[in-house]
């Protein structure tokens, strides 16, 4: 959908994406209810297995969290090549995967294994630097900023406080290794046989690290971060050298 003509606080003039409820309303006119639900059978099977697992987690030493996180992204994620593709279908008004097993059976056939990997590298390395940096801003702030002995009327001990660092960290950081999810979801879909990952929407890329450097460019590595008062990216052109 194209951007719409609208001003910031200050009245500056400024193009805004479509946001959430302009794309639900637009499918919902196009597809029904149902064009909402795209992609959720391997959505559910993944966010199963991943609380499974994470329950699993809670028994294994600290020191293993981090290797049974990954574990879990390995498994789950061929999952998720096959959620974003469904959805990516809408585009094209394709109809190549239409469910879980014609999924895996459609991928295995044309890609084989590893067409349900394309795109890990960027959300493992994305999945690797967040919980990284959430648990050594965490513990910094629960060691250095937080003093027992400090009582705070809202908190009746400081266990209290810290409880909620890793979720407010995870929040910020979840937003600083966005792009690194973004990059993953549209390698899933390039050059899978969809419009949505085929020209003129998108060149073929060679690797992720070509898809990083194109959506840079184009101003995009953060688009689709936020629902609601998402501003067109703006490009500069090219300089023309004489």
């Amino acid at each position: 959908l194209p951007p719409a003509a609208g001003t910031t606080m200050f009245g500056r003039p400024v193009l805004y994406l479509p946001g959430f409820f302009s794309y639900a309303q637009y499918i919902l006119k196009v597809d029904g209810k149902l064009g909402l639900f795209r992609g959720l059978s391997p959505r559910i099977v993944s966010s199963t297995i991943s609380t499974v697992v994470r329950g699993k987690i809670k028994r294994v030493r600290k020191t293993l969290i981090l290797v049974s996180r990954l574990s879990d992204q390995l498994f789950c994620f061929s999952l998720a090549v096959m959620s974003v593709r469904c959805m990516a279908q809408f585009v094209g008004r394709e109809t190549k995967y239409s469910g879980l097993f014609s999924c895996i059976m459609k991928i295995f056939k044309e890609e084989g294994l590893s067409g349900f990997y394309i795109g890990f590298v960027p959300h493992v390395l994305g999945e690797v630097l967040f919980l990284w940096c959430c648990n050594l801003l965490a513990y910094f702030i629960n060691t250095y900023a937080v003093d027992d002995s400090v009582r705070i009327p809202a908190f009746s001990q400081a266990s209290t406080i810290r409880s909620y660092t890793k979720f407010v960290m995870g929040i910020t950081l979840s937003v600083l290794t966005y792009p690194f999810t973004l990059v993953a979801d549209v390698m899933a879909v390039n050059n899978c046989g969809l419009a949505a990952g085929l020209p003129p929407r998108f060149p073929v890329f060679k690797s992720w690290l070509h898809c990083w450097n194109h959506l840079s460019t184009e101003g995009q590595l953060f688009r689709g971060s936020r629902l609601f008062f998402r501003r067109a990216p703006v490009t500069l052109p090219p300089s023309v050298e004489d």
